[in-house]
């Protein structure tokens, strides 16, 4: 696990990468923000990483943030954990026969 690196969630869609740029950059540096969008809408998930130049940082981001109003709506902010493996998922005709 990244102690750097924050999940935040229950975003506006209307959100941007600035907007939490300029929010989280008051608990300390922020080195990256990663916002999330739908590959095929293109529109936001909701939801975003947020890196942090040390722990203590990004410690003090989840005190600071976490289920506070941002943009209207209660921000879920914690320490993210790793990406969970999960097998490719089928669609079209060819789940279609898999089932089979």
């Amino acid at each position: 696990m990244n102690p750097t690196r924050l999940f935040v969630g229950n975003l506006s869609y209307q959100t941007l990468e600035n907007d939490l740029q300029d929010h989280f950059s008051q608990a300390g540096v922020v080195t990256s923000v990663n916002l999330m969008f739908d590959k095929v809408t293109g529109k936001s998930r909701g939801f975003a990483f947020v890196e942090f130049a040390t722990p203590e940082e990004a410690a003090r981001a989840v005190e600071q943030f976490h289920n506070k109003e941002f943009q209207g709506r209660p921000l879920t902010v914690n320490i993210a954990r790793p990406r969970e493996e999960r097998p490719p998922r089928l669609s079209g005709p060819r789940s279609e026969r898999a089932a089979r």
